[in-house]
């Protein structure tokens, strides 16, 4: 019997720019067509750290060339465009491996709008870096124009920061929903969703902010009644102790034991932290349920309970 499964994909599986994108897309296709070919029903999501980074810098700069004609682009509207193109490359990937194998799915990519609550703590204390570097003056201009937060980053210049918010709802859980029951195979919530929050009446307004990929995929999963949320990443387990000589690779992690080693500052924050952080919150979300960290290669490996750490009650 085969699972629905949410598979959040790092930005290993995407590469840093869109020749390597092309290239690692063949293999990402290769590695969940196996998980398909397999019966499941299968939803992914993706970041896309290096793709909305490289158009906000675009925007920026044509901003810059002829700020008379150009106004700056939101941030909801960057995040739209990387959903846009890295869908593109991968329902077409996904749609070319699995013509090959001989399966007839369809793959469809939903420009996907993930609701944020404006009280969130995360837009008093914003804390990520996006787009490009800039001086003391330049950085100086956009606060007083434009009200931006902007950050000295390790001696390289200024960079503007943004809230990165917890996911509350997927704006379009319903028609995912649809599209998987009919037996499609859906690209969403890509780069965490473009971040909006409701305003007066039925409106929905961008907000300035970059939702976490593994959140926005446990809120998705959640929503769509998944059996398992595999969260792929660049090590094939996650260990305790990393990098030391005591280091410890982990198969099985229950949500208490996981909680130990979060309060012990075991996970990187901004890395594993988040990872194990979405994977308890999913596997404690309803009986059943189990979430798995592993390598993109080792997918199907690890569905089989031969790879990979395993998050279950």
């Amino acid at each position: 019997m085969g699972k629905r499964i949410v598979i959040a994909l790092g930005g290993n599986a995407l590469g840093n720019n869109l020749p390597e994108q092309m290239v690692a897309v063949k293999q990402t296709a290769k590695a969940i067509a196996d998980l398909i070919q397999a019966g499941n029903q299968v939803v992914i999501a993706h970041g896309n750290g290096p793709q909305v980074g490289m158009i906000q810098k675009a925007m920026a700069e044509l901003t810059r060339s002829d700020p008379d004609k150009y106004i700056p682009c939101p941030l909801s509207v960057c995040v739209a465009m990387s959903q846009g193109y890295i869908g593109y490359d991968l329902q077409n990937g996904l749609r070319e491996e699995l013509l090959d194998r001989g399966i007839k799915k369809g793959v469809s990519t939903v420009l996907t709008q993930v609701e944020v609550d404006p009280a969130d703590p995360a837009f008093q204390n914003p804390t990520k870096p996006i787009g490009a570097f800039m001086t003391k003056e330049e950085a100086d201009k956009l606060v007083a124009e434009r009200g931006y937060d902007v950050i000295e980053d390790s001696g390289r210049g200024y960079r503007r920061v943004v809230a990165s918010p917890k996911p509350v709802s997927i704006v379009e859980i319903e028609s995912i929903r649809d599209m998987v029951d009919a037996g499609l195979v859906v690209v969403a919530c890509g780069g965490g969703g473009i971040p909006v929050f409701q305003t007066e009446g039925h409106h929905l307004k961008g907000a300035a902010a970059v939702i976490d990929k593994d959140f926005a995929s446990c809120t998705l999963a959640q929503q769509l009644d998944a059996d398992m949320l595999i969260i792929l990443t660049a090590v094939e387990k996650v260990a305790v102790n990393f990098g030391k000589p005591d280091q410890k690779w982990l198969d099985s992690l229950t949500p208490e034991e996981a909680r130990k080693y979060m309060g012990e500052g075991q996970f990187a924050p901004g890395s594993m932290l988040p990872k194990v952080q979405a994977a308890v919150e999913f596997a404690e979300s309803k009986p059943g349920r189990s979430a798995l960290i592993t390598l993109l290669e080792k997918a199907k490996d690890g569905i089989e309970g031969k790879t990979g750490t395993v998050i279950r009650q």
